[in-house]
């Protein structure tokens, strides 16, 4: 059992800012994402994709975001659980919440706060008829240890960032790289682009455009694709792996977060705007992307005034009675729970003659 005092659902820059809100009034931190990292969208989906609105930054990547929240957090020491999808809430005698993941990963909190964006990301899925049978029998539709395709041979499907990025990191790791795409145009980043084609010209990588991967061969594990090219509608031919990595993106769903009980609008979830984004069950919140009230702007930005709040309110139930002064960081200094402390240069005091 994973013990802590505020569990994030989601560990997006939402869920990530709260771990630092909450740290500065000495509450800890456990976050789970069904992800293999902390980022949500912007370190799976476009970590290379510029933003425009975050305070103080005219531009900033996406994935170089997270490295920064997670570099802000860092001293608060949370907790990871990832790769694993938040499945039950069940509510205790003593008010706190156990939360289990569909790993059977279990967390305990008194407060659950859902930061889970548009929710929890599911892969999408080519429509090959027996690919169901082949998952995690060579079929992977995410990347989690890239030591697991040390010499095998890989094919690779898709045309963005994460297919091309994969790409190129496993050229070094895999025994050989097949990188499959329906159209001969990439829509990636272009230094991503140009890379993927100065290991083609090396032999690093095999590249097959147009085309695409319309069955599966094995017996109990995958021992090969067939390929169909799009110039030749009746060529098929086949080729020898031990992995086959479509990577079509991923589709946001709510998923099991709609059984707990709370209420939903148009696949997000009703919360209290005019306080602190608490749900319908009491203890649990829900900030960020995932939820919705009047007024409701899904922007980072606001995501981390939410958290704020969230957090705020998230002190009173864990401490009933103790009232909390709020001091500002350049004041106080922020004290991390490692031993670290942050604080402004105090003023020099010294006699004029």
């Amino acid at each position: 059992m994973i013990k802590t005092d505020i569990l994030i659902i989601g560990a997006g820059p939402t869920g990530l800012f709260t771990v630092f809100e909450a740290g500065l009034l000495k509450l800890k931190c456990h976050l789970i994402d069904a992800l293999p990292q902390a980022g949500g969208q912007c370190s799976e989906i476009y970590p290379k994709k510029p933003i425009y609105d975050i305070p103080a930054y005219p531009e900033i990547l996406a994935g170089d975001l997270t490295h920064k929240l997670m570099e802000q957090c860092k001293q608060f020491e949370p907790g990871f659980t990832l790769g694993e999808r938040a499945d039950t809430i069940e509510k205790q005698e003593d008010g706190s919440f156990i939360v289990t993941t569909n790993k059977g990963t279990k967390h305990q909190a008194p407060v659950v706060a859902i930061a889970g964006g548009l929710g929890s990301f599911e892969p999408r899925k080519p429509l090959i008829h027996n690919i169901a049978s082949f998952e995690d029998k060579g079929v992977e539709y995410i990347i989690k240890d890239p030591e697991v395709y040390r010499d095998k041979k890989v094919v690779i499907a898709g045309g963005g960032d994460s297919a091309l990025d994969w790409s190129i990191f496993l050229s070094d790791v895999a025994k050989e790289v097949t990188l499959i795409h329906r159209r001969n145009e990439f829509r990636g980043h272009l230094d991503s682009v140009e890379k993927v084609q100065e290991l083609k010209n090396a032999g690093k990588i095999n590249l097959v455009t147009p085309a695409e991967v319309v069955g599966i061969l094995g017996d109990k594990e995958v021992s090969g694709v067939v390929v169909k090219q799009a110039e030749h509608i009746e060529k098929e031919f086949e080729i020898e792996c031990d992995y086959f990595i479509p990577l079509f993106g991923l589709s946001p769903k709510l998923g099991p977060i709609a059984n707990w009980g709370l209420e939903i609008e148009k696949n997000a979830i009703k919360v209290n705007n005019s306080l602190d984004y608490q749900t319908n069950i009491p203890g649990v919140f829900a900030i960020g992307d995932v939820n919705t009230y009047p007024g409701k702007l899904k922007l980072i930005l606001c995501g981390f005034h939410e958290a704020t709040l969230m957090c705020q309110s998230a002190y009173k139930i864990i401490n009933p009675g103790k009232r909390y002064v709020m001091k500002y960081t350049t004041v106080a200094g922020v004290d991390g729970f490692d031993g670290t402390r942050k604080e402004a240069p105090k003023a020099v005091v010294k006699k004029i003659e």
